[in-house]
């Protein structure tokens, strides 16, 4: 994300969600979901970060996808649920793969190469604020208000403190910054592709997102071994976080986020996204020894306030 804010807010089934029979009554109450949610991918960052420890990125990025399409085929079998159907669904889902899954998936992992988890996570932070500026052009029915408006510069702001601009961007890597902040662009861009082709699909969520991750694990298994070598050891710490990432942070995420959405609707659901950048950031602290200066809680405050503002809607 839910939205295209969160690491993992990624199936190809929002509509579908949203729009679903009501589901039975939860034996969980939702906010306990909800925070266990927002646990499980502010700790993304720490898991992606301990895992590019023992493994190349690109095998990081393959072995979640894997552990997590796992998951979720678990889950069809539960559910007596099958994959879609059609050449054409399959066409989107796998365009939807690649923009959602692979292409961020990956970029996170190649950015915590040489960044803190902690600003990888906060760098998660800007999707809504790409997604607004996306959607006023890609968008016609979301019209702009001067309040989202305001919202955006207040976060682009908000970016520009976390990285020091006034410093001129001393210390910092630009490179693993700008791959985790297209990371985030990625999102957006794969929710308004999504928006437009499978937004009404017949298909349940858990059908589409299963076939989506089933897609975007067949990609990363054709160019990781064009990139990678088999590792000479498999270091187990690294190997945990890994199947940690996968197993949880991404199949059993996706599960309990569409369970939230099914049952307290979109704009609650995605409120996770306002808890991750700062779970992120005390996981990495406190667990990683990563250091912190004061202009990355305050940009990450500035940034979250000007997502929410982008997030508004006129009242009726």
């Amino acid at each position: 994300m839910s939205t295209a804010t969160a690491p993992d807010a990624v199936p190809a089934a929002a509509a579908a969600a949203a729009t679903a029979p009501p589901t039975p009554r939860r034996t969980l109450d939702w906010r306990l979901r909800f925070g266990a949610l927002s646990l499980i991918w502010g700790f993304s960052f720490l898991l992606i970060k301990v895992g590019t420890e023992g493994y190349a990125p690109f095998q990081v990025t393959l072995g979640r996808l894997a552990f997590g399409t796992a998951v979720l085929a678990v889950a069809l079998v539960v559910k007596r649920e099958r994959l879609p159907r059609g050449a054409r669904v399959w066409g989107h889902l796998a365009v939807s793969a690649f923009l959602l899954n692979a292409v961020p998936f990956s970029l996170f992992a190649y950015a915590e190469l040489t960044v803190p988890s902690t600003l990888a996570g906060i760098c998660n932070a800007t999707s809504p604020l790409w997604g607004m500026a996306l959607s006023l052009v890609a968008l016609s029915e979301d019209r702009p208000t001067r309040r989202r408006v305001a919202g955006l510069g207040i976060g682009f702001l908000g970016v520009l403190t976390v990285l020091g601009a006034w410093q001129g961007f001393q210390g910092l890597d630009l490179r693993g910054t700008a791959m985790a902040l297209l990371a985030s662009l990625s999102y957006p861009i794969g929710w308004i592709y999504v928006r437009r082709t499978l937004a009404g699909s017949a298909h349940s969520h858990l059908s589409l997102t299963g076939g989506q991750l089933l897609l975007a694990t067949v990609q990363l298994a054709v160019v990781t071994p064009l990139f990678t070598s088999l590792p000479s050891r498999f270091a187990l710490v690294p190997l945990l976080a890994v199947v940690a990432l996968g197993a949880l942070g991404t199949g059993l995420a996706l599960l309990v986020q569409y369970g939230l959405v099914a049952e307290v609707g979109p704009t609650t659901a995605q409120m996770v996204t306002y808890f991750i950048p700062v779970i992120a950031t005390a996981a990495g602290v406190a667990i990683l020894g990563e250091s912190l200066s004061w202009s990355t809680p305050v940009g990450a405050v500035i940034i979250l306030a000007g997502a929410a503002l982008t997030q508004s809607r006129r009242r009726t």
